[in-house]
C-alpha cells in the first residue's frame, strides 16, 4: 500500500486529508474487534453472514456495531428490512447509527435518498467515505465492529486495512464449488499480504435437505470448504445450509427473526462468539 509523501503537519489539506488518521484511531481505539467479513467470490452470502455474525454476537450480550462497506451493493438494510430509514445526527453532530436487534447499523444504503441509487464512485471517493463512516459515526464502546466487504480484493478492503488498526482479523464465506473456492483462495492470500489474520472460513450453501426425504443434497459439491480451511490451517467456523424457510422468513420479516427461529443456523454459528 502507497503511503503520503506530504508532511502532514504541514499540509493544507490534513484535516481532510484521507491520509490524516488521528480520529478514526481515536473511534477504533473503543472497539475491541474488528471483524472483516471478506470473500474473493461475489454472490456466496458474504453479507447475509455478516449480518448473521452480527446477531449471533448481540444474541450473546456482546456491544455490537455493522458497517456495511459495500457501497455499491448495501445489502444490510434490505437484510434487516429497514429499507426505507434514514440515519440522523447526534447533538455532536455525528452519524447515529440504527440499533435494530441489538446492533448499530451503519450503511451508506441508509443515506442515499432513494434506495435504488447506484453509486458511482472512484476508488478515492470510496476511501474518503470509509473514512468518514468511521471516524464521523458515534459507534460508542463495542466489543465487535462487523465490517461487510464488497468481494475481491479492491479499493475498499485495501483501504480498511488501512485505515482501522488494532484487533482486526478476517472471516472468510465460500461455497462448496471449485469456483468459488478459487477466488477464495486469492483472499486468503490478500490477507497474508496485508498481514490481517484469518478468524476462519464459513462455508454458505453447503447443503439443502429435503422436505420429502430428509436427505442432505450436497448442491454445489461436498466439503469444498472444509478442505480449503484444513489446507490453510483455519479454523471452519460454520456450515450454513440452503433452507428454504430460513430464506422465507428473511424476506417475510428480517434475518434477526429468521435466526431466532432457526435452530439449525444457531447451532452452526456457536463458534461466532469465539471470533
Amino acid at each position: 500500500m502507497s503511503e503520503c509523501s506530504h508532511n502532514c503537519e504541514t499540509c493544507a489539506s490534513k484535516d481532510s486529508c484521507a491520509n490524516n488518521y488521528d480520529k478514526v484511531n481515536e473511534k477504533m481505539s473503543r472497539i475491541k474487534n474488528k471483524i472483516f467479513v471478506l470473500s474473493g467470490k461475489g454472490g456466496v452470502g458474504k453479507s447475509t453472514v455478516a449480518a448473521l455474525i452480527a446477531v449471533s454476537l448481540a444474541k450473546e450480550g456482546f456491544n455490537v456495531g455493522l458497517l456495511d462497506v459495500d457501497f455499491h451493493g448495501p445489502n444490510q438494510p434490505t437484510l434487516f428490512k429497514v429499507q426505507n430509514v434514514r440515519l440522523g445526527a447526534t447533538e455532536d453532530n455525528e452519524l447515529e447509527p440504527l440499533e435494530i436487534a441489538g446492533i448499530k447499523l451503519v450503511s451508506i444504503g441508509l443515506l442515499l435518498e432513494d434506495a435504488d441509487q447506484a453509486v458511482i464512485w472512484r476508488g478515492p471517493a470510496k476511501m474518503g467515505v470509509l473514512k468518514q463512516l468511521l471516524e464521523e459515526t458515534a459507534w460508542g464502546d463495542l466489543d465487535y465492529l462487523i465490517c461487510d466487504f464488497p468481494p475481491g480484493t479492491g479499493d475498499e478492503i485495501l483501504s480498511g486495512c488501512q485505515l482501522i488498526e488494532g484487533d482486526k482479523r478476517a472471516v472468510i464465506v465460500t461455497t462448496p464449488q471449485e469456483l468459488s473456492l478459487a477466488d477464495c483462495r486469492k483472499c486468503i492470500d490478500f490477507c497474508k499480504k496485508a498481514e490481517l489474520p484469518v478468524a476462519g472460513v464459513v462455508e454458505n450453501m453447503s447443503y439443502f435437505v429435503c422436505d420429502n426425504c430428509d436427505k442432505k443434497h450436497y448442491i454445489f459439491n461436498n466439503g469444498g470448504g472444509r478442505q480449503m480451511a484444513e489446507k490453510y490451517g483455519l479454523k471452519l467456523i460454520a456450515t450454513l445450509p440452503i433452507d428454504n424457510k430460513f430464506l422465507a422468513q428473511c424476506d417475510e420479516s428480517n434475518i434477526a427473526v429468521a435466526l431466532k427461529n432457526s435452530p439449525l443456523f444457531q447451532k452452526e454459528l456457536e463458534s461466532v462468539t469465539e471470533l
